[in-house]
């Protein structure tokens, strides 16, 4: 590599950086006087600002996947109830009107009491259910191994169309609005490598892209314009929601099994070898790669103003400096962290192969509290209000509540 040429991919990626600081501290004053501002004249936060903590229709909480939310939790963790699946269990729940949905490796899927942890009613696919749910509109659609995605109606679980590819599907399908035709639409990946576009009145295909492998996390939707989703062909693809057409891509370094989390314009996803990347969705550039070991990363980020947190097979919680790429701090399980951490205000919670659920400082990295249910969790937990739930490969599904430690 000549000098020149050093210089100038040294001055991209330093002008890379800055952009992401000036996004960075342009969100936290937004954050601190946009409230404020509404304050004095009445108004409320809106909700591209304001996660809901009433709602966790997506097991990242929104279609950014940021897994964040403004939840009140507390540092104390209790068991309120436990629902049997009778079968392993890997699909993360989601909450909507009160009510839990969750797949199993029996091919159902389960609508639970969220008060009493009562079953409403199940439905049964052809084969296993390890993609999250999605409840969007009325319906709740999930993925199944059997290659088809099924839209089911929320209040009862009876099926309104399903919609078939042409491999297992594994990770969550997204929802999303199309700028132009205002099309609603799910979009789903598929291990046929093909990323599916379906209309959620039709059930039927508005465009399918290909990617060169299997597409094994969920499609996330940014700016309302755009789908991006990372590929088992070590890819980063940025695809025009309207048409389904190639925006941009970006070659990292290994297969991609994880979801991107994106947050001001800046995707954040690990991958399967030993790094996690960030990059400008606008213009294709690695801003950094965070490396920790040679061991990949299977969770999906969730990227607060100021961290991204991550968990990884090395057994740890990676805590992250959005701006440098560098290492906050470090928190050591006893076992791999497929869980994906989900963040509110000063916790990260999140569960470890060794069978247990952890909440921990954002500040410190410390242990607050961690409750043992014996068997791994890769399950991501669900957060509303003053509650967690999450699955467990026991087959089991815990809904716990949390309180201030005294």
């Amino acid at each position: 590599m000549t000098l020149k040429i050093f210089i100038l991919l040294f001055l991209v990626q330093s002008l890379a950086k800055i952009k992401v600081l000036l996004q960075y501290e342009k969100m936290r004053f937004l954050t601190k006087i946009f409230p404020i501002c509404l304050s004095i004249l009445g108004q409320s936060l809106p909700a591209s600002l304001n996660s809901n903590s009433n709602e966790w229709p997506h097991h990242r909480g929104n279609s950014g996947l940021t897994g964040i939310t403004n939840a009140k939790l507390g540092s104390d963790l209790k068991l309120e109830w436990e629902f049997k699946t009778g079968d392993f269990l890997k699909s993360s729940p989601v909450i909507s009107k009160d009510v839990v949905f969750v797949g199993s490796e029996s091919g159902h899927l389960f609508a639970i009491s969220l008060s009493n942890g009562k079953q409403k009613w199940k439905f049964k696919t052809s084969m296993e259910i390890e993609a999250p749910p999605l409840v969007h509109n009325g319906l709740v659609f999930v993925g199944s191994t059997d290659g088809y995605l099924y839209a089911l109606k929320e209040k009862n679980g009876e099926l309104v169309w399903k919609y078939q590819t042409n491999g297992e599907i594994m990770g969550a399908a997204n929802q999303a609005t199309r700028p132009d035709s205002n099309d609603s639409v799910v979009v789903v990946g598929s291990y046929d490598n093909f990323v599916h576009c379906i209309g959620v009145s039709t059930g039927k295909a508005l465009w399918t892209f290909e990617t060169q492998n299997y597409v094994n996390g969920v499609p996330t939707i940014y700016d309302r314009k755009y789908v991006v989703v990372g590929g088992c062909d070590s890819v980063l693809y940025v695809i025009n929601l309207e048409d389904g057409n190639l925006v941009r891509s970006v070659e990292v370094e290994a297969p991609i099994a994880a979801s991107v989390s994106v947050a001001d314009g800046i995707g954040y996803v690990g991958n399967m070898e030993k790094a996690v990347t960030a990059f400008d969705l606008e213009n294709g550039l690695i801003i950094w790669n965070y490396r920790n070991k040679n061991f990949p990363y299977f969770s999906s980020p969730a990227v607060s103003s100021d961290h991204v947190f991550i968990g990884g097979r090395d057994k740890g919680l990676h805590c992250i400096n959005r701006i440098s790429g560098k290492q906050t701090w470090r928190f050591s399980a006893r076992g791999r962290i497929d869980s994906s951490p989900v963040v509110s205000k000063d916790k990260v919670i999140f569960g470890s192969m060794d069978g247990k659920l952890y909440i921990i400082s954002t500040l410190s990295g410390k242990e607050l509290s961690s409750y043992e249910v014996g068997e791994p969790i890769s399950s991501t937990p669900a957060v509303l209000n003053d509650r967690v739930l999450v699955g467990c490969e026991d087959g089991m599904v815990y809904c716990f509540t949390t309180s201030y430690k005294r």
